[in-house]
């Protein structure tokens, strides 16, 4: 059984700077991730607000990071955490979908997935009308009429973003105003990009492929059908943390693990960083809850 000083679970923007750091402090380090890339990260087609750089997308972003840390550290892509154990005050296990490891320390960056609208025709046109990532499934829907289902920061970029690739896109948001940041606002008006104010999707129709959505006003309870080609689900997100839990971590009523400054869970030697102990989801935050649970993790197993 391979033995590491710490196990990553995850590669995404938090993964990656423990990495980084963790490798720099000389301790013996892998990375585990359950994909072929960094999970929700690689679907952020542009941003505008990450330091030192005026303009990147999620995929080129995590490739500049993955390079960098694989430097130090290896990483293992398409190996799903199955559970973490810990056996007793110094040693961990981590057993995957190809095999076990020991370890004296894991940080938990699993982050989130995209959450569903859990309406009628949702799952069944999935890869057929029904899309959660503008960047993988954008360039399908030139000239096409798409709706983006959503009103935070997520759900405005995918918008502007379709636009950029000659979509006709309309935003259907549920209440009268966006949560997204002013900046993306004043994007979505220079880009002409209608809003369908206090309007929920009630079923999503078709054939062999979406035709169309029916819609309902939250406030006049009236229904409407609207034709589509396309549909892109931005609602927020849920956690991964699963395996978290099963390991006897402690979440909130939502499911994020809670941690203290220093990214400690309740069990000694587990750390989580990311989109998965909730709060501010932006990525710089993510890399420094990366940096500090390496650190801590550093800290405390070499003493």
């Amino acid at each position: 059984m391979e033995e590491y000083d710490l196990i990553i679970v995850g590669g995404g923007p938090a993964g990656l700077t423990a990495g980084i750091y963790a490798g720099r402090q000389g301790m013996k380090t892998i990375i585990l991730e359950m994909m072929t890339g960094a999970g929700s990260g690689y679907m952020v087609p542009l941003m505008e607000n990450y330091p030192g750089f005026d303009l990147i997308s999620g995929k080129d972003l995590l490739g500049k990071m993955r390079k960098q840390a694989e430097k130090r550290v290896p990483m293992e892509n398409m190996e799903e955490v199955k559970e973490i154990v810990k056996n007793d005050l110094d040693h961990i296990s981590v057993k995957t979908s190809k095999g076990e490891y020991k370890t004296k320390s894991v940080i938990i960056s699993t982050g989130s997935r995209h959450r569903r609208l859990k309406v009628p025709g949702e799952i069944d046109f999935i890869g057929r009308g029904v899309c959660y990532c503008a960047t993988c499934d954008g360039p399908l829907y030139p000239d096409k009429d798409v709706v983006v289902i959503g009103g935070g920061n997520a759900a405005v970029q995918e918008a502007i973003y379709l636009k950029s690739l000659g979509c006709k896109v309309t935003i259907i948001h549920r209440r009268n105003q966006l949560r997204a940041e002013e900046y993306l606002q004043e994007k979505l008006e220079e880009n002409n990009i209608p809003v369908i104010w206090d309007s929920v999707v009630e079923k999503i129709n078709g054939d062999m492929v979406v035709d169309s959505v029916t819609l309902s006003n939250v406030k006049t309870g009236e229904k409407t059908d609207l034709s589509v080609d396309g549909i892109f689900i931005a609602v927020g997100e849920e956690p991964l943390s699963k395996v978290a839990q099963n390991a006897g971590v402690e979440v909130d009523d939502q499911g994020y693990i809670k941690t203290d400054k220093f990214q400690k869970t309740n069990i000694p030697g587990l750390y989580a960083a990311g989109d998965i102990t909730g709060g501010i989801k932006q990525w710089v935050v993510a890399c420094a809850e990366g940096a500090v649970a390496a650190i801590s993790a550093h800290n405390d197993t070499m003493k």
